[in-house]
């Protein structure tokens, strides 16, 4: 059970590091020129960079999960994935924020799938907290 909840979180992280470095408006070609002609990166681009550590974390969270057995040791990976997918959920929208133009790639593309990604994230390692409570550990 947890091998599989484990491998679901290491797909989810590797998604929330690599999906905003292709879905940023940077990527597309889209910076912001200043008046003396200097370009600079827009917010999404380093709301990207800033889900990279979140999606890393959480890729050592479902790794250890996945070869873990004992009862306290899940219960306290599973709250970490659970703050961690928060942390996703968090950038794109209250911490870094995405571009103000709704028809934006980050908005129309990267903002959704960086939601759905730490909503699926959140939801398995609740259901890992719910899985844990039911481990008979013999050391506990």
């Amino acid at each position: 059970m947890f091998k599989f909840l484990g491998i679901v979180l290491i797909v989810v992280a590797l998604a929330v590091a690599v999906v905003p470095s292709f879905t940023d408006c940077e990527s597309q070609g889209g910076m912001i020129t200043l008046a003396n002609g200097k370009l600079i990166s827009m917010k999404c681009h380093w709301a990207g960079r800033a889900e990279i550590p979140v999606g890393l974390s959480l890729l050592v969270v479902g790794g250890m999960m996945t070869f873990n057995r004992r009862r306290v040791s899940l219960m306290n990976l599973s709250v970490l994935g659970i703050v961690l997918s928060g942390l996703a959920l968090a950038v794109p929208t209250y911490l870094v924020g995405t571009c103000a133009t709704p028809t934006m790639v980050c908005n129309t593309v990267m903002k959704p799938a960086l939601l759905a990604l730490g909503g699926v994230g959140m939801v398995t390692s609740i259901g890992a907290v719910f899985a844990a409570r039911k481990i008979k550990d013999e050391l506990t």
